[in-house]
């Protein structure tokens, strides 16, 4: 059995910003129904442009400043409006694009235990990634950190992809990412929250 390490994780501020994130406001978000029905974390996966990484154009995609000639493969995202909480670089960068308490529009057409749009109550993480590559180490580590950060805020009760909350649309975070890993960072890092649901708690 392993033993619960406690480790110091930097606190989602009053705000609903993480100070360990470099902050980018997008123009995609707007207020939740309800501020106070945050419930669910929702892993995702992108790269652009054609799955590849490193580049700007994620984060300009979600701050509305993508340059859609770039490459062909960005033509089909032109005046798509769409927006993540928090990104997470290869190499473990936190990017955050709206206030954990705003709703950010990540999800899209989805639903979870019998609530339709998922973004009313959920907080998007996207990793940068595809759907045929590993994921680094230090993207599972920084995720870990930030899901601490969160569960220590908001009342998380489950984390699901984005592929569970919108099956037959949505494929990410895909094959190659790895629950059982993040999940033992979860139990790890979060000790306070044994009933967390990870994937295993679909119904």
């Amino acid at each position: 059995m392993k033993q619960a390490v406690a480790v110091a994780v930097a606190a989602i501020d009053a705000d609903g910003w993480w100070p360990a994130a470099a902050r980018y406001d997008s123009p995609f978000i707007d207020a939740r129904p309800d501020p106070d029905d945050i419930s669910l974390l929702v892993i995702h996966n992108i790269g652009l442009p054609g799955g590849r990484f490193g580049g700007p154009q994620v984060s300009d995609l979600f701050t509305g400043r993508l340059d859609y000639n770039v490459d062909p493969s960005l033509a089909d995202l032109r005046g798509v409006r769409v927006s993540s909480h928090f990104f997470i670089r290869r190499d473990g960068r936190v990017v955050q694009y709206a206030a954990a308490g705003a709703r950010a529009w990540h999800a899209g057409v989805s639903q979870f235990r019998g609530r339709a749009k998922c973004n009313d109550f959920s907080i998007g993480i996207e990793l940068e990634g595809n759907d045929h590559t590993p994921f680094e180490a230090a993207q599972y580590a920084a995720l870990g950190d930030l899901t601490a950060a969160l569960l220590a805020r908001y009342p998380v009760t489950d984390v699901q992809g984005h592929e569970h909350v919108a099956p037959g649309r949505k494929t990410d975070p895909g094959a190659f990412f790895d629950w059982q890993k993040y999940s033992e960072s979860c139990e790890s890092l979060v000790p306070a929250n044994p009933g967390l649901r990870v994937v295993k708690g679909l119904p």
